[in-house]
């Protein structure tokens, strides 16, 4: 073998082995760029109001994880009701099966139930249920956001969302 044909020959080999590391490699996780792509679903809907975008608080998503491994051991979610200024979103699904987007998406869903009239009456339905997470999401005054998933009883698992201000207040428009 020519030396010309050796160079080529380790070259090739090379570039294989290192494709080959590159096939090794762990593959994404849907939980991957968790916090952009959490501030990416937030802000394309709050965009459509032409509110300002959220802006992440790891703060925020500390507590958030603290409530979210709470909620883990629970068959249910609650609401933290110690929370004062911040606001507060819950999310509980199949484990594995959600992507951030998906979690967030459910959220905004309840828009078509959404009027803009001084809260609580911001429901077609009659029901502040029906619409309190759309409502915290595009919150006028809301600027910083933190989240955390957590593994939960049953396989499921859960996701909550801090805010910082609180949106909801009685009497006042959600944007």
């Amino acid at each position: 073998m020519t030396a010309f044909r050796s160079r080529a020959l380790l070259q090739a080999l090379s570039l294989i082995a290192a494709g080959g590391l590159l096939c090794a490699a762990a593959p994404a996780t849907r939980l991957d760029n968790f916090k952009q792509r959490i501030l990416d679903s937030h802000n394309a809907e709050r965009t459509t109001y032409k509110l300002r975008p959220l802006v992440w608080s790891d703060a925020l998503a500390a507590e958030a994880a603290k409530w979210a491994a709470h909620l883990s051991a629970l068959a249910d979610l609650e609401h933290d009701e110690s929370l004062d200024v911040e606001g507060e979103n819950l999310w509980r699904g199949t484990k594995g099966h959600y992507t951030p987007e998906d979690m967030v998406k459910l959220w905004i869903s309840e828009k078509k139930m959404f009027q803009n009239n001084p809260i609580p009456d911001v429901s077609i339905t009659g029901d502040f249920g029906d619409v309190g997470h759309f409502t915290q999401v595009v919150w006028h005054s809301t600027g910083l956001v933190g989240c955390a998933v957590a593994d939960a009883k049953g396989g499921d698992e859960v996701m909550v969302c801090r805010y910082m201000e609180g949106g909801n207040v009685q009497g006042q428009n959600t944007y």
